[in-house]
């Protein structure tokens, strides 16, 4: 079904701001961070001021509130992502959420099904956020394991040729992205799990640029671990996710160690609790679970699958557009098969910073930069680009307005000299 765009713009109070000389926001950034709905605004609003009190301590009124509805909001998660509740452990961000569980690994004992040494391969690839990759590289220093790595092809898609050589007896840990945040390429995960599935080793997921953009479960994926930011999800910043397998979560060490995670303490030891609460140490975010779980509602009600198809359709409309452009070159696929709505770009002659500050001039957000993706920048042989990224508020005039604004700033620079 077609999105009502214009109602979804009116529930995003941002989106009507006027910006730089009274233009009104053409907000094309949502791979860096998405608006917020005023339903999410106001339901961390409506926590401070009825519910706040710390979870799963008191035993007076608001403290059963606070723990009802941060509770509630994991149940909403599990249901979004199609995972159990207990599986679902909150964190302050994706980031937090894959360092987190290299941290754990890497403290594993000997015989732990986690346990690493010098005999161990991680694979990860060259289109990683940093999030996904110093995370396993540090945990490659710190036990002896080998980093290994996909390559990208000349789409900016993994290289799959040599599948079977990179999944091997020794690979321990895979750790990808779902989908890239400068190309918009779209794992082909069937390939890689079914492969892990057969030398036994654990499949990490970053979805920070899938999950609120498809519907995703977590079951039919076949995967272990799972990691996406709230912040991208239309919901607050400061909460992020790390799902995992029961059995895994059962064996893993905790990474934070204080209140509210033990069931019993001596003055010599711990016991501790069963997840998700053996990882939650202290007093946890939340006015941003409950965010998170309004905001998961509003793209739930909206449909994940009526958010895709727009966004395939935009994607599509955005990459004939773009091909229009003299002397530009999209980083990544040309079509939409197995892409997202990451639209990386550069133009001959302008500097991608130029061209953002140009674009911003008509109060249009982008990107620009390397995109916390430096090892991919340098295999590209780029210093930067220019990234639009599109969501459920955007519609096809948000882009024609990138399009006339990249012409005009062409005009400017090359035609000054610049």
């Amino acid at each position: 079904m077609p999105l009502d765009v214009s109602t979804i713009k009116a529930d995003f109070p941002i989106l009507q701001r006027k910006v730089r000389h009274d233009n009104p926001l053409i907000y094309l950034d949502s791979g860096a961070t998405s608006q917020k709905p005023i339903q999410v605004i106001d339901a961390v609003s409506n926590f401070y001021k009825n519910h706040n009190s710390a979870v799963h301590r008191g035993a007076h009124l608001i403290a059963e509130e606070a723990t009802d509805a941060y509770e509630g909001a994991r149940e909403k998660v599990a249901k979004f992502i199609d995972g159990d509740p207990d599986e679902v452990i909150f964190t302050k961000s994706a980031t937090e959420s894959l360092n987190a569980l290299a941290y754990s690994i890497g403290n594993a004992a000997k015989g732990s099904p986690f346990y690493l040494d010098e005999n161990s391969e991680i694979l990860v690839s060259e289109l990683e956020h940093h999030a996904n990759l110093i995370p396993w590289q540090e945990l490659a220093k710190r036990t002896g394991a080998k980093l290994t790595w996909f390559e990208i092809d000349e789409d900016v898609r993994l290289d799959y040729s040599n599948i079977d050589q990179l999944i091997n007896k020794k690979t321990k840990i895979i750790a990808i992205t779902h989908q890239s945040n400068v190309s918009g390429a779209i794992t082909d995960l069937p390939a890689i799990v079914e492969r892990a599935k057969v030398v036994g080793a654990l499949t990490i997921l970053d979805a920070c640029q899938s999950a609120p953009h498809m519907d995703i479960s977590v079951k039919k994926l076949g995967i272990d671990f799972y990691a996406f930011s709230g912040h991208k999800a239309v919901g607050p910043t400061g909460i992020g996710i790390l799902w995992g397998r029961t059995e895994l979560l059962d064996q893993l060490p905790p990474f934070l160690y204080g209140g509210s995670m033990v069931t019993s303490v001596t003055m010599t030891g711990a016991t501790f609790a069963k997840s998700p609460r053996k990882f939650e140490a202290g007093v946890p975010n939340m006015a941003g679970a409950v965010g998170l779980g309004v905001a998961l509602d509003y793209l739930s009600d909206i449909g994940m699958e009526n958010i895709h198809n727009h966004e395939i359709a935009l994607t599509q409309y955005s990459l004939e557009k773009l091909a229009q452009v003299e002397g530009l070159t999209v980083i990544g696929p040309k079509n939409v098969e197995m892409r997202g709505a990451v639209l990386s770009f550069t133009v001959d002659g302008i500097h991608p910073h130029d061209l953002g500050q140009a674009l911003d001039e008509n109060g249009i957000a982008v990107r620009t930069g390397h995109h916390c993706a430096w090892p991919l920048m340098k295999k590209m042989k780029l210093v930067a680009t220019t990234r639009a990224s599109l969501y459920l508020y955007n519609d096809f005039t948000d882009v024609d307005h990138l399009i006339t604004g990249i012409e005009s700033a062409k005009k400017f620079f090359l035609k000054s000299g610049r």
